[in-house]
């Protein structure tokens, strides 16, 4: 399969997921949505965090928490939409066999699937930034962020997370439909493992060292220390690295996880294959 047949693959499984996230109601009313979700979620951080810290908004820990849970949600998204697809296109559609039969890569495919789910993440994720420095204070200075920096660690990220999510598509290829949910399972576990809201040092040393060793703890940091640097490098976790030795383990870590999930797919899905799981439908 040439580069142009790849890249049709790539693009009009990209313009199916869409029209699988957006269709479900009137345009007015997924736009509400679209708003509403990400603003409860940050609301619901934001109370506890004021409860906890008795209102001081003005800590460097406010700061670090909003900006992490924000970027955050692209890992829920991104890892969720590759992955969902499988039971999406399997179980509720019926329509996996028939993809596995066309002239197209299924790893591309489901890729492009999960472009939709990284497009409504990142309205997401700007309504929460947005809403935060607005009426939260949050120290955002568009003068100061280190865009090269930013926008490098967010393309990277956004990659390694895709990759996660063709690891955990090809598991959900082999087991039940009760898995489909493995994707958030696996969002919700690195949640505490990555210092999306609390840096790795309150964790007991062994759960600390599997922060260590998931690379969304790197990704979340370097995002942090480009829009925010001042502020994200006086905790202590990850200070005594420069931004170029996170970037190098972002990237380190980036490639072994890309490696692994391209590994795990291909076992999977030979393994489907050869007992018949493309087209067994198991809403039991």
């Amino acid at each position: 399969m040439n580069f142009s047949e790849s890249w049709r693959s790539f693009r009009m499984a990209t313009w199916l997921g869409w029209q699988i996230e957006s269709n479900w109601t009137d345009p007015f009313l997924f736009a509400v949505y679209s708003i509403v979700k990400p603003l409860s979620g940050a609301a619901i951080l934001v109370v506890m965090y004021a409860v906890i810290s008795q209102g001081d908004f003005t800590s460097p820990m406010f700061p670090y928490i909003y900006l992490g849970n924000a970027f955050y949600i692209y890992v829920g998204a991104v890892m969720t939409g590759v992955s969902w697809a499988v039971v999406d296109d399997r179980e509720h559609y019926k329509t996996l066999k028939y993809m596995y039969i066309a002239p197209i890569r299924i790893p591309l495919y489901l890729l492009g699937r999960g472009v939709a789910r990284f497009i409504t993440g990142s309205i997401a994720v700007i309504i929460t930034i947005t809403a935060g420095v607005l009426f939260l204070k949050v120290p955002l200075n568009f003068a100061e962020i280190n865009w090269p920096l930013f926008f490098l660690t967010l393309i990277l990220g956004v990659i390694m997370l895709a990759m996660l999510g063709l690891l955990l598509a090809g598991i959900t290829l082999t087991v039940a439909r009760h898995e489909g949910f493995i994707g958030e399972a696996t969002a919700g576990a690195l949640y505490i493992f990555s210092g999306a809201v609390f840096p790795l040092d309150v964790l007991p040393n062994g759960f600390r060292q599997v922060g260590f060793f998931m690379p969304t703890t790197y990704w979340l940091e370097l995002l942090r220390r480009s829009l925010v640097g001042n502020i994200a490098e006086a905790f202590p976790t990850l200070s005594a690295f420069s931004n170029g030795q996170l970037l190098g383990i972002l990237v380190a870590l980036s490639i072994f996880f890309g490696v692994m999930g391209v590994f795990v797919f291909r076992r999977c899905d030979r393994i489907a294959r050869e007992r018949g799981l493309i087209d067994r439908t198991t809403n039991y």
